[in-house]
């Protein structure tokens, strides 16, 4: 029979960073917060995600009566300058495909409670960093993210991980609350570049950068082109201006380097992902980043565009250039020329008078707008 002891025992020999256990009642208050604020949810659901349902571990595993969760962390190794200014960080080992890491672990542990004779699952829609909450393992921030008690220095750099399970063992006693520090004021929600930071523990998913690298819809909106800055894909603009997060990030700099990260590296280049195709993408970039299907590549190409003319850098005027004349989709075209209207200069105006009578309206209107820019 296996023990609260040995299960502890067992997450620990894998290399979790913490974990914790807690009973397998309904997440009431969760389920009220997501009817609440439906409207910010509905894309998901649209996706054929039901959140709501996940609120209730006995209709995931019936017979569930605990939920052990195990605490991983997603930076522990440094990230190349190249990749940490353009790809949130929990993302850059993301080994849901290539089940080289963190899977491995839970797999092993998975394993191990069935040999003991429990059943186990591992929903996508319970909310696990309500559960970490509720098994002790750290308390929330400003930012809803989740942050640590004992692992990563107090900070947010976890990925909770949520086990249903069909035996009883002895809960952690919670820490459900936010534990931000009073003289804090508001760095998160403050610094936020688009404004889905809504106020302590409320956010609107539709205008979050990370969201809006991978599923928002049509071309970016102008009056977010330059909050998004440089992230192609994710952001983690909240946790790097986060008081809490100072420890680790400090610590940071003597890490050693993720040598998968850095392996990966030359093929996310910004020049590479704005003139990849498909058969590139799913060679090089799904296996780490897949929440866009090859059909939607447009959009990697347009966030490459966008993060070029952000930089302001004129060594990617012939970059964008080249793309604005050969790139299928027009909204990749259309934010070429958004670009170079941002980066400025003689290069990038002569490219752009070169597309001043376009074809489609859209392009045209496109084009003048970053003419005009320049004066």
């Amino acid at each position: 029979m296996l023990t609260r002891p040995l299960v502890i025992e067992k997450a620990m020999e894998l290399g979790f960073a913490d974990i914790g256990i807690c009973d397998a009642a309904p997440f009431a208050e969760h389920k009220k917060i997501l009817e609440e604020r439906r409207e910010y949810y509905d894309w998901i659901y649209k996706l054929g995600l039901d959140l709501s349902s996940g609120t209730d571990p006995a209709e995931i595993l019936p017979g569930a009566k605990s939920i052990i969760v195990l605490l991983g962390h997603y930076f522990e190794k440094g990230f190349p300058p190249s990749m940490e200014n353009h790809f949130g960080r929990c993302y850059l080992d993301d080994d849901r495909l290539t089940k080289d890491g963190l899977t491995r672990k839970i797999k092993a542990f998975r394993s191990f409670l069935r040999d003991g004779g429990i059943e186990t699952k591992i929903p996508f829609n319970l909310p696990h960093r309500v559960a970490a909450a509720r098994a002790g393992l750290g308390t929330f921030g400003k930012n809803c993210l989740f942050y640590a008690d004992r692992a990563v220095a107090g900070g947010s750099w976890t990925l909770p991980v949520a086990v249903v399970v069909d035996a009883s063992f002895d809960p952690d006693p919670p820490t459900v609350s936010v534990g931000c520090p009073d003289w804090c004021r508001n760095a998160c929600i403050a610094a936020c570049p688009t404004g889905a930071l809504k106020g302590p523990r409320k956010i609107d998913p539709r205008r979050c950068i990370s969201y809006l690298t991978y599923f928002g819809e049509g071309i970016t909106p102008v009056e977010l082109r330059e909050p998004m800055g440089l992230w192609v894909y994710g952001c983690d603009h909240c946790q790097n201006v986060c008081p809490r997060n100072r420890a680790w990030l400090a610590r940071s700099k003597f890490f050693p380097p993720n040598e998968k990260v850095v392996s990966m590296a030359p093929h996310f280049a910004l020049p590479q992902l704005l003139h990849m195709d498909a058969a590139y993408y799913e060679a090089h970039i799904q296996p780490h980043m897949f929440y866009m299907p090859s059909a939607d590549i447009w959009r990697w190409r347009m966030n490459a565009a966008r993060a070029m003319g952000n930089t302001l850098d004129d060594a990617y005027v012939p970059e964008l250039e080249k793309a604005m004349d050969r790139d299928s989709d027009e909204r990749v075209r259309q934010m070429c020329a958004w670009s170079l209207g941002r980066i400025g200069g003689k290069a990038a105006r002569r490219a752009l008078e070169k597309h001043a009578k376009g074809k489609g309206e859209a392009m045209t209107q496109e084009v003048h707008n970053a003419l005009a820019r320049l004066g």
